[in-house]
This record gives C-alpha cells, structure tokens and sequence, in this order.
C-alpha cells in the first residue's frame, strides 16, 4: 500500500463540504438538500462512483463550482466520495441536512481553509484515509483572542 497526499483546488471564496457516501442518488439528493436549505447559495457537486460506469456524477447551479468538484475529484480518483463547492452560505447552514442524506456515510471536513487529502492506494484503486484541513495550531488564545472570537461570531450573526 502506498500513501499519498492530493491538494484540492478551491476556489475562490468558497466553502466546501468533502465526505463518503455511497449511492448514485447521491447526487440528486444532495442538489435538493442544497438548493431548498440555501437556495441563495452557488454551488457545485460531484460524487465518484466506485462500480458500474465508475464515472464522476455532478449537479449544481454554477458550472465553474461544478467543474472545479469535477477536476478535483480527477486528482483524488476515489470511489464513493463527493465534494460540494458553494458560495454565498456557509456550512453551518447545510452541514445538519447533508450528514441526514442517507446515502452519506461521514463528513470528512467543511471548510473554506487549504485542504490536503491523505489517499491510499492498492492494487484494486485508492481510497481516502483522511484529511489535513488548514494549518497547525500556532498556541493558545489570550483574552484578546477570545474577545476577537466573541466579536467575530456577533459580526456574523451567529451569537447576540
């Protein structure tokens, strides 16, 4: 077996959402979950079959998010895994209704950080072994990281 790391390619100002799945409806299940929890969001998916045609299954409603889920699903060449690019929302507000899709089996990570997918291959084909999402922590917050921290999320809206 041997181990190699793919860097995925985002574009940007987006988010993405990478997980295991396991079923070609997931792609049509995971354009409505998309569009009726956020339909302001611009999006694009792609899913990787791993039997049948083995093809790479897209949706979306913006054709360079659906292009760019495409040619980084190339670069991973792995069976049942699908990636959401969108824009305009953020994970938080999809993230709940895609771990309920039955077809997905787990997240991998949601993030609009750099991502780095670890990826074992054998002599059937590869397959994901996990992610690095963003940087190593540099160390542990101050009062005034934590006062940013707290501003930050009632810029958002997240918190009163």
């Amino acid at each position: 077996m041997e181990f190699q790391t793919v860097a995925l390619s985002i574009p940007d100002g987006c988010n993405l959402i990478f997980g295991q799945t396991h079923f070609i409806k997931t792609v049509e299940d995971l354009f409505e979950i998309m569009r009726s929890t956020c339909p302001q969001a611009k999006f694009g998916l792609a899913f990787s079959e791993a039997s049948g045609a083995c093809l790479i299954r897209f949706e979306g409603n913006d054709q360079s998010l659906q292009e760019a889920a495409c040619a980084n699903l190339e670069k991973i060449a792995a069976g049942h895994v699908f990636l959401i690019f969108f824009k305009d929302a953020f994970p938080i507000n999809v993230l709940n209704a895609i771990k309920a899709c039955p077809e997905v089996c787990s997240i991998f990570c949601t993030t609009a950080n750099p991502v780095e997918v670890v990826i074992a291959q054998t002599s059937q084909g590869r397959g994901v072994m996990g992610v690095i999402d963003g940087y190593q922590p540099k160390g542990i917050e101050q009062e005034k990281d934590r006062q940013d921290r707290k501003d930050l999320l009632r810029k958002l809206s997240y918190k009163l």
